[in-house]
């Protein structure tokens, strides 16, 4: 039987503390969502200033990040690209800002950022990963 490391609790709050860190820093009014590796919500924080459908967004490009194994920004990229046919894939926030947590090469996790422009919420949501994964 296999064995996966998963995200803890103190994980997640490490994860919501650096993204928000990082927002404050920058004088950013944003939502960060944390997601396990399914893409189930594990937190989410939306900090002062932040609009309401930010919290939605946020979940949903987590979400995308965790289950396609990847940052959202490729997913935009390639629709952008011209392949507008994955707009019909079973996924929301196909943004930029979404970004996975890896460990060992294996998705444990995602954090989603929503409330800035698409470079500042990748900005925060690298910021958050790092925090945990160095």
């Amino acid at each position: 039987m296999q064995t996966k490391a998963i995200l803890a609790q103190a994980d997640v709050t490490k994860l919501l503390d650096a993204a928000q860190q990082e927002a404050e820093r920058e004088g950013w009014a944003i939502t960060v969502a944390v997601t396990d590796d399914g893409g189930h919500l594990l937190a989410l924080r939306r900090l002062d200033g932040a609009a309401p459908f930010t919290a939605e967004v946020a979940t949903q490009k987590a979400r995308s990040a965790a289950m396609g194994r990847k940052e959202t920004q490729v997913f935009e990229e390639m629709i952008n690209g011209g392949r507008t046919a994955f707009v019909s894939a079973p996924m929301q926030g196909l943004l930029s800002g979404g970004v996975p947590v890896t460990l060992d090469g294996y998705v444990i996790g995602a954090v989603g950022i929503s409330g800035v422009k698409p470079d500042q919420d990748v900005q925060v949501a690298k910021a958050a990963v790092s925090a945990i994964t160095g």
